[in-house]
């Protein structure tokens, strides 16, 4: 009789499948909510709406879209490290992942345990411009000018910490030069002001002034990637321009508050790599002037690692902070 229930036992063992593999078998049960640390229309917004429609599709579950901007991102990343780590909360990421660790004194969250990477999934240069009837005409230029200090330049910014200030920073220290920071509320108006001639340079993002480029209002001086974009063939990176190695990418990826069960953040990335080679979602981005990326969640580490280690020497050099 013991050996016949031992067998049995073994026999269920065997058969019954596992918790986890049962939880990722039917796993997404209910709706997904994806939140997003930003307003509405940028591209951190359309990435989250084009991957949650295509998993909606997929899985017959909603995937609801949740905008909790402020605060640089911080009340809307917050908001999502206290989430249950059950896979039905997922986070849009991106650069303020990385520089807000080293800006703040204090955050509700820890940028580096407190959540599991799920996929990076896109990526878009920094584009240095200045006006179209600016006479500086090169990064060359720039840096002279700079330097000969016959000029007080000033460059424009969407705020501390944001990607612009710090890559501008970045460039800062690598040149030499001194350049006053102009912190505007956003994007927009520092487009506005530097058309209007009221600052001289910045740093945004490509894809959000390309077509100011392309339309003659704005001179690229570089771009920030390491191969010159096939979008803008004639604008010198800025790694070719006199900086080698020179490299800044504004990124876009998917995360999971910490602890979310690994075959959850498994198929998860198998799905939003899926969803990342289709011919429609990759038009999408190259529209928007985004690199799509994908791959496993180890390189997502890695990558955060590394960007960590950068940004963190930036900060700390020029003393920067964020309130």
């Amino acid at each position: 009789m013991i050996r016949t229930l031992l067998t049995l036992t073994a026999c269920l063992f065997v058969f019954l499948p596992s918790a986890g593999t049962a939880q990722v078998r039917n796993y997404p049960e209910k709706p997904v909510k994806i939140i997003v640390p930003y307003a509405p229309g940028g591209f951190n917004d359309t990435m989250a709406r084009v991957v949650g429609k295509k998993l909606q599709d997929a899985w017959g579950q909603p995937l609801v879209v949740e905008n909790r901007p402020g605060a640089g991102t911080v009340l809307g990343t917050g908001a999502a490290a206290k989430s249950p780590n059950d896979g039905y909360t997922l986070l849009v990421v991106g650069f303020p992942l990385v520089a807000n660790q080293f800006l703040y004194k204090k955050l509700p969250y820890d940028s580096a345990k407190d959540f599991t990477g799920i996929i990076l999934g896109a990526q878009s240069p920094n584009l240095l411009v200045v006006n179209a009837a600016s006479p500086i005409r090169s990064v060359k230029d720039l840096v002279d000018l700079a330097k000969s200090k016959t000029v007080k330049l000033s460059y424009a910014t969407a705020g501390n910490g944001t990607s612009n200030h710090l890559t501008m920073e970045y460039f800062k220290n690598l040149a030499g030069v001194e350049l006053t920071q102009v912190p505007y509320k956003g994007s927009a108006p520092m487009v506005t002001d530097l058309l209007g001639g009221h600052v001289d340079v910045m740093f945004d993002n490509a894809g959000s002034i390309m077509p100011h480029v392309k339309a003659g209002r704005m001179r690229a001086l570089g771009i920030t990637s390491l191969k010159r974009s096939p979008l803008l063939p004639d604008v010198p990176t800025i790694s070719e321009a006199g900086f080698p190695g020179f490299e800044v990418a504004v990124w876009y990826g998917f995360a999971a508050p910490a602890g979310t069960p690994p075959e959850i953040v498994a198929k998860l990335n198998s799905e939003i790599n899926r969803i990342l080679a289709l011919d429609d979602v990759k038009k999408a981005f190259t529209d928007a002037g985004v690199e799509v990326l994908g791959g496993t969640t180890q390189q997502f580490d890695a990558f955060f690692k590394t960007q960590s280690a950068r940004w963190a020497t930036v900060i700390q050099a020029g003393n920067l902070t964020a309130e």
